[in-house]
């Protein structure tokens, strides 16, 4: 499907949308009743992140142990942002979304994402007063297209009406994949990898911010791209994902 042929559409040509391009799951592909959603298992199969947390790294806890209670992932290695949300595991329907809007050109699943990010990120949102996406290299955004984590912070922030800085943050490095790396492997991969334009930082400077990305695995990105914003003076950097892999 191409998203951007469906943007141009007009509204009242929805039944001409729905033959051209047939409504189906976004999780799976199967026949729908309506474009932009999921079918009845792919909605099941997803695995939504609730309550009782880990106050820092959002981990799902298997009991309420108390309100501000931390995990002992962020006892034993404490990240440089302040709190961390995600929506879902990253699990098989969770990976064919951000699959389809990383590689597929289905930009428009930024927006159904997005919607269920400002749910979960709700208290996070509220505190921010400023968003950014994780950045891509220019070489891989050119090749792509498009920054998969700018389309899931742009419709954030109009969501939210926050104020949306996509450039305050760049990626000065074309680093391997993250894919197949073990966390030491990942770190030393970003290392040198960010940095605040000049342009950018009085943007930056004393502001409480909310970093955007698609899937938190290691957590190498966040942390690297949130000591970058620190040392850059921002007050606060908060961490929001669609998806998470699944602690231990």
């Amino acid at each position: 499907m191409s998203s951007i042929l469906k943007q141009w559409i007009p509204a009242g040509g929805a039944f001409l949308a729905d033959l051209v391009f047939p409504p189906v799951c976004a999780g799976c592909g199967v026949r729908t009743g309506r474009n932009g959603g999921l079918c009845a298992d792919c909605w099941t199969s997803l695995h939504f992140i609730e309550p009782p947390l880990c106050d820092v790294m959002g981990t799902p806890f298997s009991y309420d142990m108390g309100k501000g209670i931390v995990s002992a992932e962020a006892i034993a290695e404490p990240p440089p942002f302040s709190r961390l949300r995600s929506v879902v595991l990253y699990d098989d329907v969770a990976r064919s979304l951000t699959h389809r809007l990383k590689y597929k050109d289905r930009t428009e699943l930024g927006r159904l994402m997005a919607g269920w990010m400002a749910r979960a990120g709700r208290e996070l949102i509220e505190d921010a007063e400023a968003i950014i996406p994780a950045p891509l290299h220019w070489r891989r955004r050119l090749a792509r297209g498009y920054n998969q984590s700018a389309e899931l912070g742009r419709a954030v922030a109009e969501l939210s009406g926050k104020t949306y800085l996509p450039t305050a943050l760049m990626r000065r490095k074309n680093t391997r994949p993250q894919v197949g790396l073990g966390a030491a492997a990942r770190r030393d991969n970003l290392r040198g990898a960010f940095v605040v334009p000049d342009r950018a930082k009085p943007d930056i400077f004393g502001r409480r911010l909310l970093l955007i990305d698609d899937v938190y695995t290691t957590g190498a990105t966040a942390r690297a791209a949130t000591a970058v914003l620190l040392r850059a003076g921002a007050q606060d950097v908060s961490v929001l994902t669609f998806a998470r892999v699944a602690a231990g």
